[in-house]
């Protein structure tokens, strides 16, 4: 039995929940992953896992065992790797995944300076507001904001978005500008719902003014998942909008929205990049996840 092999396989297996799944990501058979999981057992003299038609779980045995692997393979990578891939240009090919308007304001616009500085790496990004299984989806890492749907996954902040509400000037024209959030709520006004792309709920807005807050859901007809639609909406007049600043400020400079209820204060957004634990950091990952965090940090937190 080659050690390493079953240990990365026993480990792909926990962090996926499935045979099935570690085997894809690992690019073996199925088959050759169950007899690597078996022999680590075997060897150990202990039942790392439960199996049965359904799922697969693990142990007490399995979770401290799974502890220390990941440790060893990490270490195990940094030896064989860690000084020569130092020394070398990092290459290769990386997956990530944004939001949209994240992409499209934040992290494109200053692609170039990351490909000046390694040409030999290749960026493919999915662009979505939908929640990415980073081990699941091959993804390498993900820049998300809230609390991660995965607490495994490490976080690196980049800084916290800073919300305010906004609409049109057309749309204050017809509606009236709102002197306070329960407005929202009533008869006169709109404001567009942004559904969650993890539970496809709107989301709850808490504004807050001094000692008084007040929970902002707003009376409705349009509601969407999808940040760079949800900006659209605002534009078009469709209602009032809770927009980071780095979307709205272009706009408002421009006099296209219009910040309201500006004497209210809504709850900042953490934003990271995230990425599984212990996994073999490759240097072309490592060397994008710094590059991020220099680069985008003081734009996040705009």
């Amino acid at each position: 039995m080659d050690r390493f092999d079953a240990m990365q396989a026993f480990a792909r297996v926990v962090e996926t929940g499935s045979f099935t799944r570690a085997a894809e990501t690992l690019q073996l058979s199925r088959t050759t992953i169950t007899q690597l999981v078996q022999q680590l057992e075997a060897r150990l003299r202990l039942r790392l896992l439960n199996r049965t038609t359904r799922r697969v779980s693990v142990t007490a045995e399995g979770a401290a065992c799974y502890a220390r692997v990941v440790r060893l393979l990490a270490d195990l990578e940094e030896v064989e790797s860690g000084l020569a891939e130092a020394a070398a240009q990092p290459r290769g090919r990386l997956r990530i995944d944004v939001p949209s308007p994240f992409a499209q304001l934040l992290l494109v616009p200053v692609l170039p300076d990351f490909h000046a500085r390694y040409p030999d790496i290749q960026l493919d990004i999915g662009v979505s507001d939908r929640e990415v299984d980073v081990i699941a989806d091959h993804v390498d890492c993900v820049i998300r904001g809230g609390t991660p749907a995965d607490p495994a996954l490490v976080a690196r902040p980049l800084g916290t978005l800073a919300f305010r509400f906004l609409a049109s000037p057309e749309y204050l024209q017809r509606h009236g500008t709102p002197d306070h959030p329960h407005e929202l709520d009533g008869p006169q006004q709109h404001l567009v719902g942004f559904l969650s792309p993890r539970t496809g709920r709107r989301r709850v807005f808490m504004a807050r003014r001094g000692e008084e807050q007040v929970p902002v859901q707003g009376r409705h007809w349009l509601a969407l998942d999808e940040g760079s639609a949800y900006l659209a909406a605002g534009l078009a007049g469709l209602g009032v909008v809770v927009l980071p600043s780095y979307m709205a400020d272009p706009h408002v400079a421009r006099g296209a929205l219009v910040p309201v209820l500006a004497d209210w204060q809504l709850p900042g957004m953490p934003m990271q990049l995230m990425f599984p634990p212990n996994r073999h950091m490759s240097h072309r990952l490592r060397v994008f996840i710094d590059w991020v965090v220099e680069v985008l940090t003081p734009g996040a937190g705009a």
